[in-house]
C-alpha cells in the first residue's frame, strides 16, 4: 500500500502512513457527501442481498457519459469521463509527448518519499515541469532538554546534482516539526535552537531552502486551543522565515533562502481554534514563500468515498481566501493535488482499505477489467470490484480527467499545485503539467 501525508494525526502517528481526520466536514457539504457516498452504500446493500440486481440497476443509473461541463479537456485523448480500463493500462505505456514543456504555467510543488523510488525518477524526468522539488527528509525532534534534527541519512546529493544539472527547480527538503511544542513555543533558546540547526542544514547542504509541517502537530498536542499558545506559534514562524530571508543561498546568491508552510484545510465554515485561517495567512504572508494547502485525504476506511471532491476543494479554498486581504495571496498557495488513490472494503459490516499507488491500481486494472464510473458531484473516477476472497471493494484513483478539473480550478483560482507525491501517479499525469 502506499504510504500517505503525515497529517492531522495523533502527534506519534506518521500521517505519511495513515489517514484519521480530526473534525467534521462543513454542513453545507453533507449533501453533497452523501451523494459521493450514495452510490457506494446503495450498491453494497444489493450487492451483498442480491448481487445480479445490485449490477443491472447500478450500470442504468450510472452509466458512464461525457460530461459537457468539461468541454476544454475533451479532445485531448484520455481526458474524458467515459474512460475504459483497456485504455488505461494502453496509455500508460506509451511514451510521453512531451518531457519538458509546461502546460501548467503557476507554481508546481512536488513531494517525493525516499520509500518510494519512482518518485526520483520522475523528478528527474520531468524537472521542468516543476518549480519546487520537497524530497520527505527531516524530522526535527526533542531530545533530553534540546533538539536534533534528523534525517541527512535520506539526502542524495548525487540525484540533487542532477536535478540541478538537468532543470531550475528549487529543492526544499520537508522537515516535519516533532519536538515537543509546549517547550519549544515557552522558550527562546529552543526556538533560536530549531532556527539554527535549519539554516545551517541549509547551508551545509545547500539547499534552497525547506518545506516545514507542523501546524498539524501543534493541533495534535491541542497547544493551538490556547490564545496564547497559538501567538507564540505564530511567531516562531514568522522568526523562523525572517531568519531564512536574511540568509543568502550558497548555490545562488541573487537568492535568499525559502520557506514554504504546510497547512490543513478547514472542516467548517466557522473555523475552530486548530484551523488555519484567512487571517494567520495574512500575519505570515510576509515572511512565508508559499503554502502548501492539504486538500485531499477527504474520505477513509471509516467513510469511504471519493480523495477530494471538487465542490470541497472550493469550499476551503474560499474560507482561506475568504476576505479581500487574503485573496490578495492567492498566489502563494500551492493547491493539494493527490496522486495516490483509495482502495476501501465496502462488504457491509466491515471495513478497511487505504492508499495505492498507480502500480497496484494497474494490477487491479488488468486483473479486475472494471467498468469505471465518473461521479460528477466529487468530480472523480471509481470502480467496484470483488476479491478473491468475496469481499467488495471500491477503488477511487486519480484519472487524467479529474487531474485536469482540478488544475483548472487553480488556473481560475490563480494559485499553484502542490502533488502528493509524484511517484505515486500513473506516467501519462505528467502530460497535464
Amino acid at each position: 500500500m502506499a504510504r500517505k501525508r503525515d497529517r492531522r494525526v495523533p502527534p506519534s502517528s506518521d500521517r505519511h502512513e495513515t489517514g484519521a481526520k480530526t473534525s467534521t466536514r462543513p454542513d453545507q457539504f453533507s449533501e453533497s457527501a452523501a451523494s459521493d457516498r450514495k452510490l457506494i452504500s446503495i450498491f453494497i446493500i444489493f450487492f451483498v442481498v442480491i448481487p445480479a440486481v445490485s449490477v443491472l440497476v447500478y450500470r442504468i443509473k450510472y452509466a458512464p457519459n461525457k460530461d459537457s461541463s468539461y468541454p476544454q479537456f475533451q479532445e485531448d485523448g484520455l481526458v474524458k469521463t467515459d474512460v475504459d480500463y483497456q485504455e488505461i493500462l494502453d496509455e500508460n505505456s506509451k511514451v510521453l509527448k512531451n518531457e519538458s514543456h509546461r502546460h501548467y504555467t503557476y507554481p508546481v510543488l512536488a513531494y517525493i518519499t525516499p520509500w518510494n523510488s519512482k518518485g526520483y525518477e520522475m523528478a528527474k524526468r520531468f524537472t521542468n515541469k516543476f518549480t519546487i522539488l520537497s524530497p520527505v527528509w527531516y524530522d526535527l525532534k526533542s531530545q533530553g532538554t534540546g533538539l536534533v534534527l534528523e534525517g541527512r541519512h535520506n539526502a542524495d546529493m548525487g540525484w540533487i546534482s542532477e536535478l540541478r544539472r538537468n532543470g531550475n527547480a528549487l529543492v526544499l527538503p520537508r522537515v516535519v516539526l516533532e519536538a515537543f511544542p509546549k517547550e519549544l513555543l515557552k522558550k527562546k533558546k529552543l526556538r533560536d535552537k530549531a532556527i539554527d540547526l535549519i539554516i545551517s542544514e541549509c547551508k551545509e547542504m545547500e539547499y534552497d531552502g525547506i518545506v516545514l509541517e507542523s501546524w498539524s502537530r501543534w493541533a495534535a498536542y491541542g497547544v493551538l486551543h490556547d490564545p496564547e499558545m497559538r501567538n507564540k506559534a505564530l511567531q516562531f514562524i514568522k522568526q523562523l522565515g525572517h531568519a531564512m530571508h536574511s540568509v543568502i543561498s550558497s548555490r545562488n546568491g541573487k537568492q535568499y533562502l525559502q520557506l514554504v508552510y504546510v497547512i490543513g484545510p478547514p472542516y467548517s465554515e466557522k473555523l475552530q481554534p486548530h484551523d488555519f485561517g484567512p487571517e494567520d495567512l495574512q500575519s505570515l504572508s510576509d515572511d512565508i514563500d508559499g503554502f502548501s494547502f492539504m486538500t485531499y485525504d477527504f474520505s477513509s476506511p471509516h467513510n469511504p468515498g471519493p480523495n477530494a471532491p471538487l465542490k470541497w476543494i472550493r469550499f476551503t479554498l474560499q474560507i482561506l481566501l475568504g476576505n479581500s486581504g487574503a485573496r490578495a495571496l492567492a498566489n502563494k498557495i500551492f493547491l493539494g493535488i493527490n496522486f495516490y488513490g483509495n482502495d476501501f472494503v465496502i462488504s457491509e459490516g466491515s471495513e478497511g482499505g487505504g492508499a495505492i499507488t498507480g502500480r497496484e491500481y494497474l494490477s487491479l486494472l488488468e486483473k479486475h477489467k472494471p467498468q469505471l464510473q465518473w461521479e460528477k458531484n466529487s468530480g472523480e473516477h471509481f470502480f467496484l470490484y470483488v476479491d478473491d476472497e468475496h469481499i467488495n471493494h471500491a477503488v477511487f484513483y486519480p484519472s487524467l480527467m479529474s487531474i485536469s478539473i482540478r488544475l483548472e480550478e487553480a488556473r481560475l483560482q490563480g494559485v499553484g499545485i502542490s502533488i502528493w507525491e509524484i511517484g505515486q501517479g500513473l506516467d501519462c499525469f505528467f502530460n497535464l503539467l
